[in-house]
């Protein structure tokens, strides 16, 4: 399962790369955001889309980076919302680092040790770039 943009794009290409049969789900978890409020909605808000049922299964959520753990939070609040997993596991393209909330990724493709006032953004998703904003 991806969540939302950036995490669907990686999400894909791993789907594709290792050749999976089962079907790819996809999270949006701005509803479940804890800075709704402060941020508002971002515009272009899709539904998420989960063709299979989530209850007792092993799930991997695939996110593009891992900061603070505030999206990981919202994805599993979300994810719990379809039902109970018997086991979420979490893969993320880049891992940078200074969490607030205790979340560690168990698959991470590059860990990078980036100022707070910088942001790392994946584009995409043709072609799939990392930036450093």
């Amino acid at each position: 399962i991806g969540i939302q943009t950036g995490g669907v794009w990686v999400a894909k290409r791993l789907h594709e790369a290792l050749g999976l049969e089962s079907p790819l789900g996809e999270l949006n978890i701005n509803f479940y955001r804890d800075d709704f409020t402060r941020n508002g909605m971002h515009p272009h808000v899709s539904p998420s889309n989960l063709p299979f049922s989530v209850e007792d299964r092993h799930i991997i959520l695939v996110d593009d980076v891992l900061y603070t753990g505030r999206t990981i939070r919202a994805a599993l609040n979300e994810l719990f919302d379809y039902g109970r997993p018997a086991i979420v596991r979490l893969g993320v393209l880049v891992d940078r680092g200074c969490r607030e909330l205790p979340f560690a990724a168990d698959a991470t493709g590059l860990n990078l040790d980036v100022a707070s006032d910088r942001q790392i953004k994946l584009t995409g998703p043709e072609p799939l770039q990392l930036v450093l904003r």
